[in-house]
């Protein structure tokens, strides 16, 4: 995969997220008060991963052709904590039934 190609998918990544996060977002206005501040709490710390690897991606659109490869890992790897996060959250909104009354 070439550097656009590797850049391209990260960012279909990240919009992928964004779409998440509102549909979690949606989720939790349907909660009741104590499950929607749970998800709260889970919804700003992915956001805020999500920011941390959006400004990788910055990073990586910047480096010279040659640098970026190995800027690479650490980018990878800002995106897998972000991909873990994810998972973990999908899970547990998944879990949750808890709709207002």
């Amino acid at each position: 995969m070439d550097r656009k190609e590797y850049i391209d998918k990260l960012a279909s990544q990240l919009k992928q997220w964004d779409d998440e996060i509102e549909k979690m977002e949606e989720k939790a206005k349907e909660s009741s008060e104590e499950t929607r501040k749970k998800y709260q709490e889970q919804i700003d710390e992915l956001k805020e991963k999500q920011e941390k690897a959006q400004k990788k991606l910055e990073e990586l659109k910047e480096k010279s052709q040659e640098a970026w490869k190995e800027f690479k890992s650490g980018t990878e790897e800002a995106f897998d904590h972000l991909s873990d996060a994810f998972r973990s959250a999908r899970d547990k909104f998944s879990d949750k039934s808890d709709k207002k009354e």
